[in-house]
């Protein structure tokens, strides 16, 4: 396998339930037909999130022992499943996601199709999206400049945007959204993201003031381990709830199975694999609940690859993957721009065609 390992400032801090955010570290990894199990070549990306996924230490010996397993011959070889007893298990996700992606876009490339039309053929999904629609996030700040940013959001044709609350008093939080109601109107999505800072009796307030509002779904209203907590409200209050945090604790099987949650937040990274996250949309489907595709804050190629996965969910809501501005510099000029508040998908075979290939193959 080869490697190159990269280090992307964000633009500025990010604080989240878990630590604040200050830059993404992570490797690309390619794989080729001559060395490896591929058809093709393919690129991935590894960009753990510690508190969501493993640790640096712990992903770079994922990754380093990939090589000293046994490679699969004959039939086993170059095919699109990220599945693979020879690939990292799931307590290295970003390990995982990085090996099994660079899997999938060897096998789109030599199919000579999109990753998106790989993905969706794997899970018995019909034809892909051309675009993605994606939700703006306002940070925390005062209802005046809340309301600035919903207004730049809509002039640029986003039809969602979700703000971030917890950092402060609850009722400075309903100021804030109030105010972003009225700059908007009615035709805007609203979304709150609490990331896990309410108590149960603040966040029963919080809901119930948030549904009277129309806001369609709140994320993470309280700590990630109470999933009792979680489920309580949901039978409580008539407002959608959407887990992000409880997956990573808990994994996306048992939040369907507890019936925690209206929507869950799939990220690749953390899930570990692009298949895996198109299975766990399927799975969540199927238990009445919407899947919603975001990143962790990833670099070009698994951004990339997470708005394939959104393409391939039929009618999916808008995703969390408008988050390349975040970060100060990327790999490369990003493949897949936000434009109108949606998402072009690449439409060259695996996630971007040759793109990135000059990152981690030496010509």
């Amino acid at each position: 396998m080869r490697s190159t390992r990269f280090t992307l400032e964000l633009d500025s801090p990010l604080g989240t339930a878990r630590a604040e955010v200050l830059e993404r570290r992570g490797w690309v990894v390619g794989l080729d037909p001559e060395a490896h199990d591929v058809p093709a070549r393919g690129v991935g990306e590894a960009t753990p999130l510690p508190g969501w996924t493993e640790s640096h230490e712990d992903c770079r010996a994922a990754l380093a022992a990939f090589d000293d397993r046994e490679t699969p011959s004959g039939d086993e070889r170059g095919g699109g499943s990220d599945d693979r007893t020879n690939d990292p298990d799931l307590t290295t996700p970003a390990a995982r996601h990085g090996i099994t992606l660079a899997r999938a876009d060897a096998a789109a490339r030599a199919d000579d199709r999109s990753l998106a039309a790989l993905l969706a053929d794997r899970v018995g999904f019909p034809e892909p999206a051309v675009h993605v629609p994606v939700n703006a996030t306002i940070g925390d700040g005062t209802p005046a400049a809340a309301a600035r940013e919903a207004r730049r959001a809509v002039d640029d044709d986003y039809r969602a945007i979700k703000l971030k609350v917890g950092a402060g008093a609850l009722d400075r939080d309903l100021d804030r959204m109030r105010a972003v109601q009225r700059e908007v109107g009615p035709a805007i999505e609203l979304r709150a993201d609490a990331n896990g800072a309410w108590d149960r009796t603040t966040a029963r307030q919080a809901l119930d003031k948030l549904r009277r509002m129309g806001v369609s779904y709140v994320e993470q209203p309280l700590p990630a381990a109470d999933l009792r907590g979680h489920q309580a409200l949901r039978e409580e209050l008539r407002i959608d709830l959407a887990l992000d945090e409880s997956i990573a604790e808990y994994g996306i099987e048992r939040i369907l199975a507890e019936e925690a949650a209206d929507v869950v937040i799939c990220k690749p990274m953390v899930l570990g694999g692009v298949v895996r996250t198109l299975e766990a949309a399927r799975a969540a489907r199927e238990a009445g609940v919407e899947p919603v595709v975001t990143t962790t804050i990833d670099a070009a190629i698994a951004r990339t690859a997470a708005v394939h996965v959104a393409a391939a969910i039929p009618d999916v809501r808008p995703c969390g993957l408008a988050t390349g501005s975040l970060l100060r510099e990327d790999l490369v000029p990003d493949p897949a721009p936000v434009d109108d508040g949606r998402i072009e998908v690449p439409t060259d075979p695996g996630i971007a065609g040759s793109t990135f290939d000059e990152i981690v193959f030496e010509e």
